[in-house]
């Protein structure tokens, strides 16, 4: 145990002589040169070394434009460093302390991207490297903020240069949210839990009724109406499906499974 805590206190012995190092060699750079030396680490993808260097900035000159745009470019270097919350916490500060800067509006699209982006870091990169996993398939939460980020974007600044690319975000993760909740249904479906299964395919035709999930979460619902035996809501909810979907695959192989004993289609 003695020689744990000996090797802590020689650590943390350590990182404070490479602080005071820092703050040394620094301790006479104007902010220009502390602007310049950060941009210079930025643009060289060495993020948290210009992290440092914007946040030594701010500390010693506060006040005044090189602080602002650090500010903001703290933000972007987390993200691109994959610090998500970091960068969402920094553009956060940058609305609060710069509510009328001329590039707030990058501030909110930053946050956009951070969620947007939110791949869960390593594991992110097996589920949907390994596995395929697709956006659609991970917990909508950061989905769900990202397009609330990007939709206060195009609200607050319609004619944004980031406005475009952000409404075409919105497109995408609107269809990924409306997904989610067709694989939760399926869930549901899976483990028989029908009713379940009925609410969250309603929820998502009543919430996203113009994305790709509505044919699927008809079929869904007309399934667990099947084997719940209300087959005259299953009977109602299936020409809608035809009327909407009449080219409809998944309308095909109602009409194949129909006389299934166990199932009258499949989906799986």
């Amino acid at each position: 145990m003695l020689r744990y805590l000996v090797l802590l206190l020689l650590f943390l012995l350590s990182a404070c002589g490479t602080f005071s190092q820092q703050e040394e060699d620094t301790k006479d750079w104007s902010a220009n040169k502390f602007y310049t030396e950060a941009k210079e680490k930025l643009e060289d993808g060495n993020y948290p070394a210009a992290i440092k260097l914007y946040e030594g900035l701010e500390a010693r000159y506060p006040y005044g434009r090189y602080s602002q745009q650090a500010q903001l470019e703290t933000a972007y270097a987390y993200y691109k460093d994959q610090e998500q919350a970091s960068a969402i916490a920094a553009a956060d500060r940058f609305i609060r302390l710069q509510p009328n800067h001329a590039n707030v509006d990058y501030a909110y699209y930053i946050k956009g991207l951070a969620d947007f982006n939110d791949d869960w870091g390593v594991l992110g990169f097996l589920m949907q490297g390994i596995l395929k996993q697709d956006m659609s398939e991970r917990d909508s939460k950061a989905s769900r903020e990202s397009f609330e980020n990007f939709r206060a974007l195009v609200t607050r600044f319609p004619d944004s240069k980031y406005a475009p690319d952000a409404r075409q975000r919105m497109a995408h993760l609107i269809n990924v949210v409306a997904m989610n909740e067709i694989h939760v249904a399926r869930y549901y479906l899976k483990r028989k839990a029908y009713v379940a299964a009925i609410n969250r395919a309603k929820f998502a035709l009543k919430e996203y009724p113009t994305t790709p999930a509505t044919e699927e979460a008809l079929l869904i619902t007309i399934e667990a109406y099947d084997a719940l035996g209300l087959l005259d809501l299953s009977d109602d909810t299936k020409r809608i499906l035809q009327r909407n979907f009449p080219d409809s695959d998944y309308f095909s192989d109602l009409e194949s499974d129909a006389t299934d004993d166990v199932s009258r289609w499949k989906i799986w």
